[in-house]
């Protein structure tokens, strides 16, 4: 293929990429500054050293336009709301004192004063800060941390594009303040925070912007004619400001639809689409509105989100049609780079030939320059990578690490009969509280506790061979009996173990599957700092030995109280992994179903009474679109009910999610057919409570009174207030006390006194539901 004339000009760039630094010198900076071991300065200035070097390693790969503004100590959409000025009451004094002191208390919260509400960006793991807004929020232009960033790019010799959340994303994602009237729309608020968006683009403009992106990726979700009004005003508005730079607005992670004739009508200069997750439909859409004659088009053919190599030919043959339908056609990832990690090449311990399949973050940027190059020069340029990709491509095809016989002959032959319990809910639950004996308002917690540096240096000293098998084994025996005693002591009902022998809670059962592969440095950001090391799923999966019965049943002998197994969720396992993209997700979820209901029979044989099968990622997995939600929330829950089917009716089955917006499932979570389940409540004030309610959900349910990703301890009148409000929405006998979480990321010191006090809120809260009878 030689490249058409309208080609020459393509550009290589991205929207963004991973923060952390090869070695997650952010995470150290940052956590190290809130224990005050870093000043402010040098955490400024590692902040200013990452932010160099991944501008010179996507120069350095070939990417010609690099994004600013995408960097954030915590947060993109937190760095918004400061931007438009939209800091919450209570944290304004904060803000005013210390600039950078009020950011992390608005992220996390302080002992006095509550964070804003953490929910799962569109269906990613990522998690951000929703923005609190109401009928008196008055916006305010604060761009000197978009200025100052695009300024240090050019400084350097860049070609920089700042990259903002758009006007319409940042409203339609943010909920009414605390006070306001839930019904309050913050799009309402459009017109009064244009006018700072105008502020801002012509602030970058006097810096030295030439183009700035606006990421609109709310407008790939179902919209309301008045959304679609919204975002034509807006754009019309912006388009038509004089002092501004050229405005590329971007979608991802799914088709445009009907928002793609009023952004392709808008006068603005260009536009960003996913042509992974959107696929074809966005192509074809593209044609059917005459597609962007005079304009540039960012076309994302390189998947930002998954870590397989790209299919070059398939790509250059999706570049080649949009030539004819831009007037610009450049190449760059479908999305922000943050959703994977940071460089394959590091992962020594992977078998070289699946390596070879592997393209994170640095890999992917060659790819996008390649792509680049074979467009605006043609195809002979790129010959030999055009030759290797192929030649990598048909190695994964064939491999036979990535079909089992077995595995396939056991989902195939997969019935109704698999999937149902044996007893309706109403019969299991008289059998499991005559098993249990527990009293009104049981109270629990999910699963992990404190993840000690000693924990932690054992893990270490283990795999580096300084201590052997048995020394770190009666490490975790010690840790257990810790954490059982304390239990207890504080009067807890059920218990955990811990999950000390835990990296993480998919990376643990991950290393235990066949079909997995586990990273060493593939570190990707889930919110803040924390970082998550997400499994490979590159073949088909089973379980070889049993993975958690040992510990659960050594537990439960040093205890008369029932402890809780927990297992993570295939459809978690699924969604907190990098994928498979050969075959349809359903499937991948029955395998990982069938290796998790080999556990749980066999932890059930072990005598244990109470299992928990973790779903946080239920509800951050639905497709964006409503139309393909019943054909994912078909599979999504049958994988679940594959797990737990084959179990006793005395045996209790939990689950838990957390921080995402539950109401869209509350029928999935009711077709789980759960004993149990906790959610995370606090820091949305129970609204989960009354969403069950008002399904009618007839099962018992946790709704969680500690909010474990502040390091603020609750106190047990606050708890206790959480309760009544739940009590309003659950009956008491229905009704389970826990955190909104596992304790893994939390320290032993908040971690006793906030259990104490849930444990007192309980005892409260019961006397006084029994004091009347």
């Amino acid at each position: 293929m030689t490249a058409k004339p309208a080609a020459a000009a393509a550009r290589a760039t991205v929207h963004g990429y991973p923060r952390q630094g090869q070695h997650r010198e952010l995470k150290k900076a940052v956590e190290g500054y809130w224990k005050g071991r870093v000043t402010a300065d040098a955490l400024r200035r590692t902040a200013a050293d990452l932010r160099r070097s991944h501008w010179q390693q996507l120069a350095d790969a070939g990417i010609t336009e690099v994004p600013t503004g995408d960097f954030s100590y915590y947060d993109h959409v937190l760095d918004t709301s400061v931007m438009v000025g939209a800091v919450p009451e209570r944290h304004r004094a904060a803000v005013a004192a210390d600039r950078l002191d009020g950011y992390f208390a608005m992220a996390r919260g302080t002992q006095d004063v509550a964070p804003l509400e953490m929910t799962k960006w569109f269906d990613t793991n990522y998690h951000y800060l929703v923005p609190e807004l109401g009928p008196d929020t008055v916006f305010t232009a604060d761009p000197g941390k978009q200025v100052a960033e695009l300024e240090e790019a050019l400084a350097l010799g860049h070609t920089a594009r700042p990259v903002l959340v758009g006007p319409l994303t940042y409203l339609l994602l943010a909920k009414p303040a605390p006070g306001v009237a839930a019904d309050f729309q913050p799009i309402t608020l459009l017109d009064r925070l244009l006018p700072v968006y105008a502020r801002v683009l012509a602030e970058l403009r006097a810096a030295g912007a030439e183009w700035v992106q606006l990421d609109e990726p709310a407008l790939v979700q179902d919209r309301t004619p008045a959304d679609l009004n919204a975002a034509a005003r807006a754009y019309r508005e912006l388009g038509a400001l004089t002092e501004r730079p050229k405005l590329l607005v971007a979608s991802y992670f799914g088709r445009l639809g009907e928002a793609l004739q009023v952004l392709a009508a808008a006068p603005v200069e260009g536009l960003a689409l996913d042509f992974t997750a959107g696929g074809a439909a966005n192509l074809a859409d593209l044609a059917a509105v005459g597609g962007l004659p005079g304009k540039r088009l960012v076309a994302g053919v390189v998947d930002g989100r998954n870590v397989w190599i790209n299919d070059y030919q398939k790509s250059l043959t999706t570049l080649g049609t949009l030539l004819g339908l831009a007037g610009q056609v450049d190449v760059a990832a479908s999305c922000s780079l943050l959703h994977v990690p940071l460089d394959a090449s590091a992962e020594r311990d992977i078998d070289p030939q699946i390596r070879r399949w592997l393209a994170f973050a640095r890999q992917k940027t060659t790819e996008i320059a390649t792509l680049a190059r074979g467009l605006a020069r043609g195809t002979d340029s790129i010959a030999a990578q055009l030759a290797a990709n192929r030649a990598d491509l048909a190695s994964r095809a064939s491999s036979s690490i990535t079909r089992d016989p077995a595995v396939r002959a056991r989902t195939a032959a997969i019935t109704d009969a698999d999937g149902r319990r044996s007893q309706p809910y109403a019969q299991r639950t008289a059998a499991q509280r005559a098993l249990l004996g527990l009293p009104l308002l049981p109270t629990t917690t999910i699963g992990s506790f404190p993840q000690t540096n000693e924990l932690r240096t054992a893990r270490a000293d283990l795999r580096a061979g300084r201590i052997g098998t048995a020394g770190y084994e009666e490490r975790i025996k010690d840790e257990i009996r810790e954490v059982l005693s304390f239990q207890e002591k504080a009067g807890l009902d059920v218990l955990v173990h811990g999950e000390p022998e835990r990296n993480d809670m998919v990376q643990y059962f991950a290393e235990q599957l066949t079909g997995y592969l586990a990273t060493q440095h593939g570190w990707v950001q889930s919110y803040g700092t924390r970082y998550v090391r997400p499994p490979v799923l590159a073949g088909d999966i089973s379980r070889p030995e049993p993975m958690t019965v040992r510990w659960t049943t050594y537990a439960q002998s040093q205890t008369s109280r029932p402890v809780k197994a927990m297992l993570t969720g295939p459809v978690t396992m699924l969604a907190w992994s990098f994928v498979r993209d050969d075959q349809p997700l359903g499937e991948t979820a029955r395998q990982v179903a069938l290796a998790l209901r080999d556990e749980v029979d066999d932890l059930e044989a072990a005598g244990t009474s109470v299992i928990q099968v973790d779903e946080p990622a239920l509800r951050e997995t639905l497709p964006l679109r409503a139309a393909d939600h019943a054909e994912y929330l078909a599979w999504a829950t049958e994988s679940f009910r594959l797990t737990t089917g084959g179990v006793r009716p005395d045996t209790q089955i939990h689950t838990h999610m957390c921080y995402a917006e539950f109401g869209d499932i509350v029928q999935a979570i009711d077709d789980l057919d759960a004993d149990v389940i906790s959610l995370e409540a606090a820091r949305s004030h129970m609204q989960v409570a009354g969403e069950l309610a008002a399904h009618g959900y007839p099962r018992e349910a946790g709704p969680g009174v500690w909010d474990i990703h502040s390091p603020r301890v609750p106190s047990t009148e606050e708890a206790a207030a959480l309760l009544r409000r739940g009590l309003r929405a659950i009956p008491a006998e229905r009704l389970w006390v826990n955190p909104d979480c596992g304790l893994k990321t939390r320290g032993w010191t908040e971690t006793r006194a906030s259990l104490e006090h849930l444990v007192a809120a309980a005892h409260e809260v019961r006397a006084e539901l029994t004091a009347g009878d």
